[in-house]
């Protein structure tokens, strides 16, 4: 991952919109000799046939026009939809505290951006938004789960994320646990039982890239080993790629992946997406780390300055900041350019103006 060109793709080649000077009505004035009225009918004829092509030329740059794509109005919308789904799937019954604890973290707001990736990755390989609701709303009560757990004593011990007391100073620690585990089980349960749209053989193998993301093989061995590296003085790039890709990436690549198998993709599609995936996760944690150091309690929502307090090994510890921000710059030109041998420009917007989303958000 530490090896990724600097090729910065921006996708759309600007050569394509760039519309020829030379006057369109040339070729229509001659010179032959006609009597005068004929000359006054062959001059309406003429002028006529210039405003005709004048106005075909204004048509055709307004159809060359590069795309516009507004990427507040498709975050609001998505993540409003999201929203909407995530109320609908855990209701409150009994018994109500763990319901309760469940939906207040669930609900607490946030950006939305592991489900928002998992509906986009759908669409742009042909699917829909419906057909990727249900594993979008898995991801996010997983991660919602992680969260949860991360901020116990026993782990981070945070006492605010979202800008709110943490689910344990709510509902306290046993609770909590309980609340990261049912929301865990239940985002398997909701991702086998409402997905509509696609194959039984594409859910299956959606769930099992989904659990493979949080095993051993995915966030809990980046949180173990980030535990065991706390504190660490020998603590190498290596090792810091490894908590990162397996502990923040891992999940964001799920998203990704599931949604492009779910939408119907190809394998070289999904590959492609899952190399996307992989490199924004990974920016995801640089950014953060970078943010860690740089930004308020109050513009984070969260604790700030806990990693250095703790003596947790970041990028910007092992780097510097400004070599974090270069490797950050890095990352996103090679997520972009997995993404340009889709032919649908319109369609893999939304992923291009994610991926620059996370490698620019301030919080």
């Amino acid at each position: 991952m530490r090896s990724m060109s600097l090729v910065d793709s921006c996708l759309h080649s600007s050569s394509m919109f760039n519309i020829s000077s030379s006057s369109p009505f040339t070729r229509f004035i001659h010179t032959s000799p006609i009597n005068k009225p004929t000359l006054k009918i062959h001059q309406r004829s003429k002028l006529s046939t210039i405003s005709a092509a004048i106005v075909k030329e204004e048509q055709e740059q307004v159809i060359l026009q590069k795309p516009t794509f507004d990427f507040k109005a498709y975050m609001l919308e998505k993540g409003t939809s999201v929203q909407k789904a995530l109320d609908e799937s855990i209701v409150v019954k009994h018994p109500p505290t763990i319901h309760e604890a469940m939906r207040y973290s669930l609900l607490a707001g946030g950006k939305r951006v592991r489900p928002i990736l998992c509906i986009a990755a759908c669409e742009l390989v042909g699917g829909k938004e419906a057909t990727a609701m249900p594993a979008a709303c898995a991801v996010e009560m997983i991660h919602t789960m992680s969260l949860i757990h991360d901020d116990l004593p026993c782990m981070d011990n945070d006492d605010f994320r979202r800008g709110k007391p943490t689910n344990h100073k709510v509902y306290g620690e046993d609770v909590a646990v309980l609340a990261g585990d049912s929301l865990l089980a239940f985002a398997f349960e909701y991702v086998s039982s409402f997905t509509v749209g696609t194959s039984p053989a594409r859910v299956l193998a959606a769930i099992g890239e989904l659990a493979k993301s949080i095993g051993t093989e995915g966030l809990v061995a980046g949180q173990v080993v980030d535990i065991a590296s706390t504190g660490g003085e020998d603590i190498g790039l290596d090792q810091l790629e490894f908590i990162h890709i397996h502990k923040t990436a891992a999940l964001l690549e799920a998203s990704v992946v599931l949604g492009a198998i779910l939408g119907g993709g190809s394998d070289a599609q999904v590959e492609k997406l899952r190399k996307f995936a992989r490199c924004i996760g990974l920016l995801f944690q640089v950014v953060d780390d970078i943010l860690d150091v740089t930004k308020s309690s109050e513009e984070l929502g969260k604790t700030a300055g806990k990693d250095l307090l703790v003596d947790k090994t970041t990028y910007p510890k092992l780097l510097g900041l400004e070599k974090s921000r270069q490797f950050a710059e890095e990352l996103l030109a090679e997520a972009k350019q997995q993404l340009e041998e889709f032919e649908s420009q319109e369609a893999v917007a939304p992923l291009v103006a994610l991926a620059e989303y996370i490698a620019y958000r301030q919080n």
